[in-house]
């Protein structure tokens, strides 16, 4: 349950936000996450949720979709850089109203904040009294570990300080950015995780925690507290489905599994405690960053067949073959695509290119409700696919997925999905985008956050939750967009006029 601010006109300050006016998290209705079908195969079961059902947590926290400097409350955190002169929405709105007193102090005073480290100021104009400063790490994959800890850390500083200073009300915003890499639903697991145990162990301290997030992230919030904080035992027991395996230590730190694994020369070897290990990790790394050295590793199967040496296991040797493999099948659908009548797929018209994105980027168009699941011939479903996105594919691209009035029937199943994906090669992954799910209902976002995080992970930090078509224009020019009209209708049902004044921008 949320409450959304119109934005105010340039110059004029949001009105004032007082924390009676917002609904608590345990009074939102609950989802439809209770009665989601879990498909099988999936991950082990815990006995039960590591983040119990508690009701006095619940009445504390807040999911509010709005501007953090029009808060009332004792605290708000500032997500900035080490210089603290960040611009992000977040910052200039809160510079904005603060006043000039603000940047006066940190220049004289502050200065600067380390990465994961906190600072604060006066809230001078602001209705908070105070502002917590704090800078989130950049991400990259080779560093995921120290990337993680200085995130948790952040939040973990945010609300040491606030106790510190006896707030009892404190605003955060989304503290990992996309401009630094960080994956929106992976920063929102260890941002959740660590609120929820700072709450069990010092929740006398604080009466309200807000959760202050934009529109992009709103969708990955709502699918996601209902782990973290269930209210009710349905959603408490549907948490262990959708918890990642990795739920934090005591404080919500990240704790990663050992990637080490044992090599040895012969089998037959007996292992020793001084034996060497390798980290899986660095081996791959150097393997397929190095073609030459990769051809080194190879044991020469001439000689090894001659003197009948047992040849080696050699991973890498695997993961070649079968990406050969991957691209033979791939070829092969490809030639099947172009030779095969696929006009009973084209003429659904459920995908098709429209236009391209104001980077010049191919926009593919998925229209849901108009794809027959249950009746469509799903070979040559598949066929038109690769048909349509081969010759997209080969730059960059991005999909427009539109959810409107979709029903049960136009579902693909799980199996479907994993075949689909696993059969297209990685350019399709790696020069994907931007994936939007525009009109998303809550079961879109429980399955689209499933998919991703156990069968498509390559593409999740790429998939957006919109809630209209409007805010498709921030990236691509209505004149480019080409969709049915029962999309722009439904749209104007539920939005509003506005959303279609000429210009294509909201009023």
């Amino acid at each position: 349950m949320r409450i959304v601010m119109e934005p105010e006109p340039l110059g004029i300050p949001a009105p004032l936000v007082r924390l009676k006016d917002l609904p608590r998290w345990g009074d939102a209705p609950l989802g439809m996450h209770t009665t989601v079908s879990i498909p099988s195969g999936g991950p082990k079961l815990p006995n039960s949720s590591p983040f119990p059902l508690d009701d006095s947590i619940n009445r504390k926290i807040i999911l509010w979709d709005g501007d953090i400097a029009s808060l009332q409350v004792d605290a708000v955190v500032n997500s900035t850089n080490e210089s603290l002169n960040d611009s992000n929405p977040v910052s200039d709105s809160i510079f904005h109203r603060a006043g000039p007193n603000l940047k006066e102090e940190i220049r004289m005073d502050v200065r600067e904040c380390q990465t994961g480290e906190v600072k604060v100021t006066q809230g001078y104009s602001l209705p908070a009294r105070y502002i917590i400063h704090t800078v989130g790490p950049k991400y990259n994959i080779k560093y995921q570990t120290a990337s993680e800890n200085t995130l948790h850390m952040c939040y973990r500083n945010v609300l040491q300080k606030a106790k510190e200073l006896n707030i009892r009300s404190l605003a955060i915003p989304v503290i990992n950015s996309v401009k630094r890499n960080y994956p929106p639903d992976q920063g929102a697991h260890i941002a959740l995780r660590t609120v929820r145990r700072f709450m069990e162990t010092h929740g006398a301290t604080l009466d309200t925690v807000i959760f202050v997030v934009d529109k992009l992230d709103l969708g990955i919030y709502e699918v996601l507290l209902p782990l973290y904080f269930p209210r009710s035992k349905q959603e408490e027991s549907a948490a262990r489905y959708q918890l990642p395996s990795d739920i934090g230590g005591f404080y919500g730190e990240p704790i990663m599994p050992d990637r080490q694994i044992r090599i040895i020369d012969n089998p037959q070897h007996t292992l020793h405690a001084d034996d060497e290990s390798l980290s899986i990790g660095s081996h791959l790394e150097v393997a397929l960053g190095d073609a030459g050295t990769f051809a080194q590793m190879q044991a020469d199967p001439d000689r090894q067949r001659l003197l009948g040496e047992r040849p080696l296991h050699d991973p890498i040797a695997d993961i070649m073959l079968k990406e050969i493999q991957h691209q033979e099948r791939y070829e092969k659908l490809l030639r099947r695509a172009r030779s095969e009548d696929l006009t009973e797929v084209s003429g659904i018209g459920c995908l098709y290119q429209s236009g391209v994105d104001r980077l010049g980027r191919p926009v593919v168009v998925f229209v849901g409700k108009w794809f027959p699941f249950n009746k469509i011939n799903l070979d040559k479903a598949l066929l038109y696919l690769i048909y349509l996105l081969d010759p997209i594919v080969k730059g960059d691209y991005v999909i427009a997925y539109f959810h409107t009035l979709t029903s049960s029937s136009n579902y693909p199943s799980f199996s479907w999905l994993r075949e689909v994906y696993n059969v297209l090669p990685y350019k399709y992954k790696k020069n994907l985008k931007a994936f939007y799910v525009v009109h998303p209902t809550f079961w879109t976002k429980m399955m689209t956050w499933w998919f991703t995080t156990f069968m498509a992970p390559a593409i999740k930090q790429k998939v957006h939750s919109l809630p209209g078509v409007e805010y498709l224009y921030s990236v691509m020019s209505p004149d480019q967009l080409e969709i049915p009209a029962f999309i722009t209708e439904y749209d104007m049902t539920i939005n509003g006029l506005r959303y279609f004044q000429p210009g294509g921008a909201p009023t």
